[in-house]
């Protein structure tokens, strides 16, 4: 992780990581079958590294929160290497972290694997997001003439959030979205069943009879 921190993924090498380690590159193979075996674990590293809560509180919203903000704040560490997590997936190198952290929810099962999805989408975007702009230098929003765009000029000066707080403002209306009553579909009118149509009038030939 210290040799992509300061080279870029790019450069990685294995005779760069033997010689900062003080062996031979084929010693490494010992370990590791390969160089993807390799990268894999610097992966599960930097999830590993996320400060998550040690003892979840009782308030299950803020857990969420708290872990959701740990793990971007351990990716956004290592920017450089970053893109290993689209490489190996999170849910591949961790699944047993994701069962514990379900289990704890408070949520009907079947609304389980939307949080899951949610929650994963939204932290993960926003810290590969924000560790490309760092890894490039590029600022999250580029400069724009506010007169041509004046709503989204308007939305920024309203907003007084870094890239953190607004990222914890997005996790906590995703969860209130869930916390939320759900709300009660309304019962269809009643219909009114149409009068019977009457039949033709019979030909008076009864009444000739």
């Amino acid at each position: 992780m210290g040799v992509i921190d300061v080279r870029g993924l790019e450069a990685l090498s294995l005779e760069l990581v033997a010689h900062r380690l003080g062996v031979k590159a084929p010693s490494l193979y010992y370990h590791f079958r390969q160089k993807a075996e390799l990268l894999a674990e610097v992966a599960r590293l930097i999830l590993l590294d996320a400060k998550a809560p040690r003892n979840p509180s009782t308030d299950w919203k803020e857990t969420m929160i708290a872990l959701c903000v740990a793990t971007r704040h351990s990716i956004l560490q290592h920017p450089n290497a970053a893109p290993l997590l689209l490489q190996f997936f999170p849910r591949h190198l961790l699944i047993a972290s994701y069962d514990y952290w379900v289990t704890i929810c408070p949520l009907p099962m079947e609304h389980r694997m939307v949080l899951v999805e949610g929650l994963e989408k939204l932290t993960f975007g926003s810290a590969l997001f924000e560790a490309a702009c760092r890894a490039r230098g590029v600022e999250p929003m580029p400069p724009f003439d506010h007169k041509e765009l004046p709503q989204l000029a308007a939305a920024l000066r309203a907003s007084h959030l870094d890239g953190e707080a607004l990222f914890v403002a997005a996790i906590r209306r995703y969860l209130d979205g869930f916390l939320a009553p759900e709300p009660v579909a309304a019962k269809p009118a009643a219909t009114r069943k149409a009068p019977a149509k009457r039949k033709p009038a019979a030909k008076k030939r009864a009444a000739h009879a």
